[in-house]
């Protein structure tokens, strides 16, 4: 595998266009790769090539779609270490969280796999003889898949699956700021047996080739995870032409501890719900609603948590252990969230971690607990996206719930609770399309994976997922 130049794959050949951009280690700075950087003609051709391919590869059997996702399957977990190793760099992730990201992704590769030859159809009783009703899916036609830079494979993974296990096309852009170890899996896919023109990757400006390829007259579907605000503008060009919409969006997850949740175990689950991937995640704990009563001694464990964490470089030499948290992606982010810390204190919150000294190299930050956190301050009514948080207190469970819901996004939510009464009873009452009950990482490939309200529409992974990209064909035979 070539994974230092990530190139455009379009029916089936690699270019480069001769136009690159450098992809950098945030964790040092150094260049570890190049991205080729192309515009709107890449797109057109890749989408035109996805076109053409469309008419045969959607007649090909269920079968057929299972054994080519299951060929994937297996280069992807064979090729673990080397693409989880450029993951780490590129994305400035720890190594074992590259390595859990590549397995997820072949997990999603499996699902689909399987879940292809699942797809059926109905038969409907006939009200008169001789007349009878059925229904099928069918695929939707070409789809775009567009993804972000904090979890490159697993994202794109997840999408691709179902995508050709539908029987459709696929058009792809990753982010430029770790497209190496996504471009692996695009090579992966091709080196599995994917016909040319079936899966295709363009690199290049985001809008330009976003808008190029959402007014393409065959395309149908686009799945893209990022911010709502991007999210809104690609929902209202793909109503230019009624493409089909799949949005996974922002998140502002609360994580809820109640007076008798085991103190212990929902530390060191806010650990790895706000600190996995350096808090980089759209899913991650973004707050922390906390009953008054136990507030102060979760405050003063999960930050004694927070300060003992190592910090560095997510691929250390050899002679070094391997870091509990690596860098967020690049200065511009370190500062983003710095602001939102900076702001919190100046409404009157009070900082309880006391580290502040990271490596001086590289995008580090220290992680940060705030307390006596106002329920206005952007750092807990907005996204983070990185190693810091604040704890709000609620008394009862109705306040817990309205601060909770009190946001306009709805993608995950924790519950921590010894009361198998509130572990059902409280998920019920939260807008979120995801809540895990004492559980930090809910996430497996097999159940659906989206938000409510601004947290985007439709569903990924589970059957569902397969759904997204299918058609209902119904027919009516009168004999």
């Amino acid at each position: 595998m070539n994974l230092k130049s990530a190139q455009h794959l379009i029916n089936g050949t690699w270019h480069s266009a001769g136009t690159f951009k450098d992809v950098t280690d945030p964790g040092n700075g150094t260049t570890v790769g190049e991205v080729a950087w192309g515009g709107t003609e890449e797109a057109t051709k890749a989408a035109d090539a996805a076109a053409e391919a469309f008419s045969s590869w959607s007649r090909t059997t269920a079968r057929t779609r299972a054994d080519l996702l299951h060929n994937a399957a297996g280069l992807l977990a064979e090729r673990r270490d080397e693409l989880a190793h450029t993951l780490a760099l590129e994305a400035g992730k720890r190594l074992p969280e590259a390595q859990g990201e590549v397995e997820f992704s072949v997990e999603y590769l499996r699902w689909f796999a399987e879940e292809a030859r699942r797809t059926t159809g109905t038969v409907n009783p006939p009200e008169l003889r001789g007349r009878h009703h059925l229904s099928s899916r069918k695929p939707i036609g070409v789809a775009l898949s567009l993804t972000p830079w904090n979890f490159p494979v697993s994202i794109q993974a997840r999408k691709l699956a179902a995508m050709l296990a539908a029987g459709c096309t696929v058009v792809g852009r990753v982010s430029e700021k770790a497209p190496l170890a996504a471009t692996g899996l695009f090579e992966i896919l091709h080196d599995a047996g994917f016909p040319a023109g079936v899966v295709n990757l363009v690199h290049g400006p985001s809008r330009d080739i976003t808008g190029a390829l959402l007014k393409h007259p065959a395309v149908r579907a686009v799945s893209f995870t990022g911010s709502t605000g991007v999210g809104r503008q690609i929902m209202a060009s793909a109503s230019e032409r009624v493409v089909r919409p799949l949005l996974e969006l922002g998140g502002n997850a609360p994580f809820i501890v109640f007076e008798d949740a085991d103190l212990d175990a929902a530390v060191e689950g806010a650990v790895l719900g706000r600190l996995r991937n350096t808090g980089q995640s759209c899913v991650a704990a973004n707050r922390f609603l906390v009953q008054d009563c136990v507030a102060d001694e979760f405050a003063r464990k999960l930050a004694a948590r927070f300060d003992a964490m190592t910090i560095g470089h997510g691929v250390p030499d050899d002679d070094t252990p391997v870091p509990d948290l690596g860098p967020v992606i690049d200065a511009e982010r370190a500062a983003a969230v710095q602001a939102l810390v900076d702001d919190a204190l100046s409404r009157g919150a009070r900082r309880v971690t006391e580290r502040t000294h990271v490596p001086g190299q590289g995008s580090f930050m220290a992680p940060t607990l705030l307390a006596d956190v106002p329920d206005d301050a952007p750092l807990v009514s907005e996204e983070v996206f990185g190693p810091a948080a604040g704890v709000v207190t609620f008394s009862s469970e109705e306040e817990a719930i309205r601060k909770a819901n009190a946001t306009e996004m709805g993608l995950a939510a924790y519950v921590w609770t010894n009361s198998p009464k509130r572990g059902w009873d409280i998920p019920e009452q939260l807008e979120a399309g995801i809540v895990g009950v004492n559980d930090p990482l809910p996430s497996v490939a097999f159940a659906p994976m989206g938000g409510a309200k601004q947290s985007g529409l439709g569903r990924e992974g589970s059957s569902l997922g397969l759904e997204e990209f299918e058609e209902v064909q119904y027919i009516a035979w009168k004999a």
